[in-house]
């Protein structure tokens, strides 16, 4: 391209904005047009932002000629629909996580994806983070071994999103804290590991708080005429055809204090482990018949995770190249999150369906 990359915002809420302000502050981007259903809501991102261009409708934005890539932020019902439609109309996508709101959806994604040729990328910030990039760079070296075993997670204590709105409803969001932020750790975890394949599943799956209307956190608007039809807690344990098992626990509300309330990855591997707890980790060795810990240090002047992020969608972009995170690792998060619904919801085994797309 010898232009900077023209993006255009799909979703003016939160999220949207994060990605408004992250773009604008790439020097080979320009967020050119914004457009959200709430046109009023769209009008004020693209004031604070300034964003020159307010569609009146999605549609226009995906049809507008100028627009080079776009960055979908919606409710997971809408993502199959506003991909492919950007597909077709010739754009880059960055959508935001999950891939989709249930496994068909997500394969019709990937199938969309390669016949356009286009790079369909999904936002896992998490994989830029300076301390999973330490870990990914010793694990592709051998240093950890084999891994064969991983605990991953995201635990909140009182942080139901919007309760009422679309996050808590099943026919708009498909799920609760686990196609939420356990999506995320699911992702990073099997990056970590080498990306195994997975294979079966055994899962539970409980919704304790908010169906009381308790456990609400801070993050979206409450709709308390709506209602709240997901789970507050999942816990799960995937096996990968390498004999490698993975144990991952979320939960937006739950009386705990494990992890210190976030995020947490643990790497078991045959020569050596890892440990990432939020933004920071440490390597864990047995030497001279000793165990030692090695902190993950980061340098004051490291990049934002999100810009990394950003800048290897646009590398991609211009590369032709296809992204780390992209649509088929989506596609492969999709399926071991419908097997973790369908054992929780059959209180028995359940095998991932990789079926229908190649990787």
């Amino acid at each position: 391209m010898n232009h900077k990359i023209r993006v255009g915002i799909i979703g003016a809420g939160t999220i949207g904005k994060v990605h408004a302000s992250y773009f604008q502050q790439q020097p080979d981007t320009e967020v050119a047009a914004i457009a959200d259903v709430q046109l009023a809501a769209a009008r004020l991102v693209a004031e604070q932002y300034r964003i020159a261009t307010v569609h009146e409708s999605i549609d226009a934005l995906l049809q507008d000629k100028q627009i080079d890539a776009v960055v979908i932020a919606v409710p997971n019902l809408f993502h199959e629909a506003l991909v492919i439609q950007a597909l077709h109309e010739g754009k880059h996508v960055l959508i935001e996580k999950p891939l989709a709101i249930d496994l068909a959806s997500a394969r019709n994604i990937v199938k969309a994806q390669k016949e356009s040729g286009k790079v369909v990328m999904i936002p896992h910030q998490l994989r830029w983070d300076a301390a999973s990039m330490a870990v990914k760079e010793q694990s592709a070296k051998g240093t950890l071994g084999q891994i064969y075993y991983a605990k991953t997670g995201w635990f909140r204590r009182k942080n139901i999103p919007g309760w009422g709105s679309w996050f808590t409803q099943q026919k708009m969001s498909g799920g609760g804290p686990l196609i939420d932020v356990g999506v995320h750790m699911l992702d990073l975890a099997i990056y970590l590991m080498g990306n195994p394949k997975p294979v079966s599943v055994f899962a539970a799956a409980y919704s304790e708080f908010g169906e009381k209307k308790k456990g609400i956190g801070t993050w979206g608007t409450p709709n308390w005429n709506g209602s709240f039809d997901v789970e507050d807690l999942a816990s799960a344990m995937i096996r990968f055809d390498n004999g490698a098992t993975l144990q991952l626990e979320v939960s937006w509300a739950a009386h705990t204090v494990a992890e210190n309330n976030g995020s947490f990855l643990h790497l078991m591997g045959s020569e050596g482990g890892a440990a990432i707890q939020g933004d920071s980790g440490k390597f864990l060795l047995e030497q001279f018949n000793r165990t030692g810990d090695i902190d993950i240090t980061t340098s004051p002047g490291a990049e934002d995770p999100r810009s990394l992020m950003i800048r290897h969608f646009t590398d991609c972009i211009q590369q032709n190249a296809e992204p780390i995170t992209n649509a088929y690792s989506g596609f492969v998060n999709m399926a071991i999150i419908e097997a973790i619904y369908e054992s929780a919801r059959e209180g028995k085994l359940a095998l991932v369906d990789l079926g229908g797309v190649e990787g």
